[in-house]
């Protein structure tokens, strides 16, 4: 048995940069942060004898003997790209509803691989892990995702993503001293929504956009803020500044395209706005999941109140990306 744990991530700035639209023509850039709510993965080797060859229980059950049966799409590419042909059962558990913004589709390929290659009795770099969910997700699947993503889930930690024309990226873990790095952790508050939404459907019009050179101009400005995010992190002017650019992030992303926000998003960020928080974002592609707000101390408790409908989830940053938890022959 083999368990993984992967986490999700924060995006911070840079998002719509790193689909390669646009980086294969402009270079990309991203800012972000992984966080201690995971996916696991647990994959087994059934001995015995079973009804099915396959069983895979993540929000519903599949049992099947045909690879080409399995209906969870990374599930069944997975399989098939690393030639698994023994019998086996897969269990996946989430800390956060999928479908949010935060990346968890790309941390739980992340987090399968690795542990099919620890099945397979495989140690994988998480430069390989990162550049084979990534061609999964996008080649194999056709999915329209940018990269971010699978780099955050595999590598963890606070970091700067270079996304450059050729396809190759750079990891650059930002070094910022730790009150610092706390209070920007003790700043940041993150509420939930309640809305799901699939990010491809959000995506259909910005990514036509983009390839038509339509938003080019906005996907400039949201690549500077990345830059500009890491100067506010790693020099000593106020965090605060680093609330005001979320607010112009946001601003900006919102232009990118039309299924971004909603009356009622619009609403949530209002509410915060108007109780003290300098600025925030939608997570992901947009039109709902996770709201993140930055807010000074002594307007959270206020901030808190104004947003008492929804969920507030607390939570820490973390330095691992994916890992092995367990592992039994």
């Amino acid at each position: 048995m083999i368990i993984s744990k992967t986490p999700i991530r924060i995006s911070f700035f840079g998002g719509g940069t790193d689909y390669p639209d646009y980086f294969k023509k402009f270079g990309g850039a991203a800012l972000s942060t992984t966080i201690d709510k995971y996916i696991y993965v647990t994959v087994k080797k059934m001995e015995g004898i079973s009804e099915f060859k396959y069983k895979i229980n993540y929000s519903k059950l599949e049992a099947c003997n045909e690879i080409e049966e399995i209906k969870h799409p990374v599930v069944r590419a997975c399989l098939n790209f690393l030639n698994i042909n023994d019998s086996i059962e897969i269990h996946v558990i989430s800390d956060l509803p999928a479908r949010s913004g935060t990346g968890s589709s790309s941390s739980f390929t992340v987090g399968l691989l690795n542990a099919l290659y620890g099945l397979k009795g495989q140690m994988i770099s998480k430069e390989r892990l990162a550049k084979e969910a990534i061609y999964i997700e996008q080649v194999v699947l056709d999915e329209r995702v940018g990269v971010q993503d699978q780099l955050a889930a595999a590598y963890g930690s606070l970091n700067f993503f270079e996304l450059r024309q050729d396809s190759s990226f750079g990891v650059n873990r930002l070094i910022i001293d730790l009150e610092r790095k706390k209070e920007l952790e003790n700043n940041l508050l993150m509420f939930y929504t309640g809305v799901s939404r699939y990010a491809h459907e959000i995506l259909e019009e910005q990514i036509s956009k983009t390839k038509k050179d339509k938003i080019t101009v906005d996907l400039n400005k949201i690549k500077r803020m990345a830059d500009e995010g890491v100067e506010i992190l790693t020099g000593d002017k106020s965090l605060d500044a680093f609330g005001l650019l979320l607010d112009e992030a946001w601003n900006t992303k919102k232009a990118l395209s039309t299924a971004i926000t909603t009356n009622f998003l619009d609403d949530i960020y209002f509410r915060a706005k108007s109780s003290g928080a300098l600025g925030g974002k939608l997570l992901g592609a947009g039109g709902g999941g996770f709201f993140i707000f930055y807010v000074n101390k002594e307007f959270q408790s206020i901030v808190r109140k104004s947003l008492s409908d929804l969920v507030e989830v607390n939570f820490n940053f973390e330095n691992d990306g994916t890992k092995i938890i367990f592992y039994k022959n």
